[in-house]
């Protein structure tokens, strides 16, 4: 008897013939009830192992004895384990009478290097009246399986690593995060809805309000909207008042955020780049089978230890006092402060201003105006020229030995220093069509110039101890002589030049520089590198005033 085919492959046999030969071929009509003549349990086993080496869920529960019970349960096996590979081996086969077979059948997982799973399964295999058919157990696909399980493979990870910052003292931990999310879909009234959402939210969130949450909303239609993250502890707080609004959701999620919530900074995703690079080389995995009441049984699986914790190279003092004075002005403002010594990347403060346009202390480029006239003044010192006379080489050259124009390459950042010449090697293009010509540069870039000409030789920045940054074309230091004449200039222009205003403090050394209504200062005192930028400044000495705020700063004792 002939099996049944799978609708997707059957075929018609229908054949016309004279009278006079069908007796004689009546054998060969027989051939053509099924795919092929009298599918024999051995066959019916290896066509199901070829459809499982297939993934083809439909074709292998076909040749079971219940096929949608089957299909389900081997589309989940596959589904839950998303191996990269799979492989399916009968070993033994044995027809026990006419009517019945058993088999063995080997199989074996690849989820990645060093991640394998293998076993055996038991099956049989019975003539029902529609042909040879599997008897369908779910335990044919993995030992465990029966009474409702699933199978999944899952990642493992070992126990958190911890953030510090230079100081040593706790920095960034996991914890958990309440997402108080909009859901149109069942907010009947948008207006009660988030009105109400932000009265509720005003104790903590006094800047979300009806009015943002339903801009936000109208952005993303029919979209769900974070409205605002909340930690535990305000959550807690606020929870009465959240409860029953309608449309309003909470999700919570975990996430690495700071342990002092005063500290906002653009160093913050970079170190949750570092941290999760830490837990991914760390992780386990693990396959697991399920009950339905969720209860786990693992059939395989490994965890090593943790990740070292992470240091962060950022200072938590420099820090808030860097946001104390970058929020002294109404335009995008930054401060970013390096340590000459080591390349340590102290602080990174933005304004909300500055906020809203992205990470620009280390992404943003802005027109250099005068801001490169140390630059050209060690190219030309080296080269023997004027100033005004210096080649595009020279200056790049020049860029390079005072840490800027190059491109550094550091766990969790890539930051951007300076643009200088339009022939400078894969700019061109972003020169002529953002600022034509001009030569660019960043905060961190000049913080970079400040801390080179500070320590004799540009440092290697780096936002975690023992992971500094790697870059192509370094070059040497620049000869003593042109670093002292840098040195000398950047006293004279605080003691009695541009930044006169920050004399008071005979120690620090610096550049007032600008371009149209941009201002900036960077400059060292001690050990502390620093630049601070102030976009569309109103008034020319922005920039000084907000340096000598971030001094004042600096000099406060630090309150935890």
């Amino acid at each position: 008897m002939g099996f049944r085919a799978s609708p997707r492959v059957r075929r018609s046999c229908a054949i016309a013939l004279p009278l006079g030969v069908v007796a004689v071929l009546a054998v060969a009509l027989v051939s053509c009830v099924g795919d092929k003549p009298d599918a024999s349990a051995q066959s019916v086993v290896s066509g199901f192992v070829r459809a499982l080496n297939d993934r083809d869920a439909e074709a292998a529960a076909e040749l079971t004895s219940y096929p949608n019970a089957a299909e389900e349960s081997i589309q989940q096996m596959f589904d839950g384990l998303d191996a990269k590979d799979s492989t399916w081996t009968v070993a033994q086969f044995m027809e026990l009478n006419g009517d019945s077979g058993f088999f063995t059948v080997d199989a074996s997982w690849n989820f990645g290097e060093g991640k394998d799973w293998s076993y055996f399964v038991d099956g049989g295999v019975k003539k029902l009246a529609v042909g040879w058919r599997i008897s369908w157990d779910p335990t044919l696909l993995a030992p465990a399986l029966g009474h409702g399980r699933t199978v999944h493979y899952e990642r493992t990870d070992a126990a958190p690593p911890r953030v510090f910052d230079g100081a040593g003292n706790p920095l960034m931990a996991e914890q958990t995060i309440n997402a108080i999310t909009l859901d149109p879909a069942s907010m009947p009234d948008q207006v009660a809805t988030t009105d109400r959402l932000a009265k509720a939210l005003e104790p903590v969130a006094p800047l979300i309000t009806g009015d943002s949450m339903r801009k936000d909303m109208a952005a993303k239609p029919g979209q769900r909207v974070v409205a605002v993250l909340l930690r535990d502890q305000d959550f807690q707080y606020l929870e009465k008042g959240l409860s029953g609004i309608p449309g309003v959701i909470v999700d919570k999620q975990p996430k690495l955020i700071t342990t002092d919530r005063r500290i906002v900074t653009p160093l913050l995703d970079p170190l949750r780049k570092v941290w999760q690079a830490n837990r991914d080389a760390t992780a386990g995995w693990a396959v697991n089978i399920f009950d339905p009441d969720g209860a786990a049984q693992q059939q395989v699986g490994y965890q090593g230890p943790p990740g070292p914790d992470i240091k962060a190279t950022l200072d938590s003092g420099l820090q808030l006092a860097a946001e104390n004075a970058v929020v002294s002005v109404g335009t995008p403002s930054v401060i970013v402060a390096v340590r000459p010594s080591t390349g340590a990347v102290v602080a990174a403060a933005q304004n909300n201003q500055a906020i809203d346009q992205g990470p620009i202390v280390f992404s943003g480029l802005y027109p250099a105006g005068n801001s490169l006239d140390l630059v050209r003044t060690a190219a030309a010192a080296q080269a023997g020229v004027d100033p005004k006379d210096v080649s595009d080489d020279d200056l790049e050259r020049a860029g390079r030995q005072l840490g800027i124009g190059l491109d550094y390459e550091m766990p969790g950042l890539e930051p951007e220093t300076a643009v200088l010449t339009a022939s400078q090697s894969g700019v061109d293009q972003v020169m002529k069509s953002k600022h034509g010509a001009d030569p660019q540069v960043s905060p961190f870039g000049l913080a970079m110039v400040a801390a080179s000409v500070a320590r004799g030789s540009a440092p290697m920045p780096m936002i975690v101890e023992g992971q500094q940054a790697t870059a192509k074309d370094v070059e040497g230091p620049l000869p003593a002589a042109v670093t002292d004449q840098l040195r000398n200039t950047m006293r004279d222009n605080v003691q009695k030049g541009s930044a006169s205003f920050l004399k008071g403090y005979p120690d620090l050394m610096g550049v007032a520089s600008g371009n149209d209504s941009d201002r900036w200062f960077f400059g060292s005192r001690g050990d502390l590198a620093f630049a601070v930028f102030v976009a569309d400044a109103d008034g020319g000495d922005r920039a000084l005033k907000m340096t000598d705020l971030l001094m004042r700063e600096i000099a406060k004792p630090i309150e935890r």
